[in-house]
């Protein structure tokens, strides 16, 4: 899935196709207007094909429309990324290894920073504890038999089988960004899904935004991002994500815990009233109200 950072397709594209075993490489173009559907047209390789959106779907609908479209052309295994991650030569191999041996249904690799592949692009709550790791030393030493079990970071550069997309559908198109992928990954708990990071797989992806950032004195962590936009959808798609898998108590907490960084950790308080009007707006099923933010 791409929009707006034909750059790094550029990079992205030749890399996959690098990659044995890869049957079809499908692009999801997101309505991009840099140049990315014209140099899309102009490959002259029938191993990629591309679809443009008219209009900007989001992540969400990129990844609902692109996982949609692989099923309908008959894959029972998809590998699904967006345009800025970078995926090691042997990520789908060391995968798909998992996959046969072990019977993963969603599993994908270490996220690591691409300008620190020691480190985590995206802290990871370890399983059976609230520990939280940046360091990929630490997911290393965490490690039972390679895996890091029913933990995963969608979507970059994971695979989902196509069993599985038949029993619990596709992401949901709605949440535009953020939490999507979250949304889906508890979708898939929920129906038992085999899940595990890799963790001798390794994609790289630009460490953005102040992910996992410390809060109430380094007790927990929130995901704070100077976007607008990122926050609004981050707002209303957890307080949806919370009450559906977790319930209101975890819902009320995640209000606490937004109220008590835009106060005190990252005071900005005008994030406050912002954040409740996104909450309530999906709470009431409006899906529209993050269009303001978009540029």
């Amino acid at each position: 899935m791409t929009f707006n950072r034909l750059a790094m397709l550029q990079r992205l594209v030749p890399r996959l196709r690098e990659v044995a075993g890869l049957e079809r490489i499908l692009v999801v173009d997101n309505a991009s207007t840099d140049g990315t559907g014209e140099w899309l047209a102009s490959l002259d390789d029938p191993l990629v094909v591309h679809e443009t959106l008219a209009t900007n779907t989001g992540g969400a609908g990129g990844f609902h429309h692109g996982l949609g479209w692989a099923v309908r052309e008959g894959a029972d295994l998809v590998w699904l990324m967006d345009d800025d991650g970078l995926p090691a030569p042997d990520c789908l191999d060391l995968l798909l290894d998992r996959v046969e041996r072990d019977g993963l249904e969603f599993c994908g690799p270490a996220v690591l920073a691409e300008q620190d592949p020691a480190r985590l692009c995206f802290p990871i709550r370890l399983p059976g504890g609230t520990r939280v790791v940046h360091e990929m030393a630490a997911v290393e030493a965490a490690a039972v038999d390679g895996l890091i079990d029913d933990v995963v970071i969608p979507f970059n550069g994971v695979i989902v089988t196509r069993d599985l997309v038949e029993r619990i559908g596709l992401p949901r198109e709605e949440f535009f960004i953020w939490g999507d992928d979250v949304e889906y990954l508890w979708r898939a708990q929920a129906a038992g899904a085999r899940i595990a990071t890799v963790v001798d797989a390794h994609f790289l992806h630009p460490a953005t935004d102040d992910l996992g950032t410390p809060m109430m004195f380094g007790r927990t962590t929130y995901n704070h991002t100077p976007s607008d936009l990122k926050h609004y959808c981050m707002a209303r798609n957890n307080t949806l994500n919370l009450r559906a898998y977790r319930g209101w108590v975890h819902v009320l907490l995640f209000w606490l815990k937004t109220v008590w960084f835009y106060l005190f950790t990252r005071p900005q308080p005008a994030r406050i009233p912002l954040s409740a009007r996104a909450a309530v707006a999906g709470l009431r099923g409006d899906f529209t109200g993050h269009r303001k933010y978009l540029r």
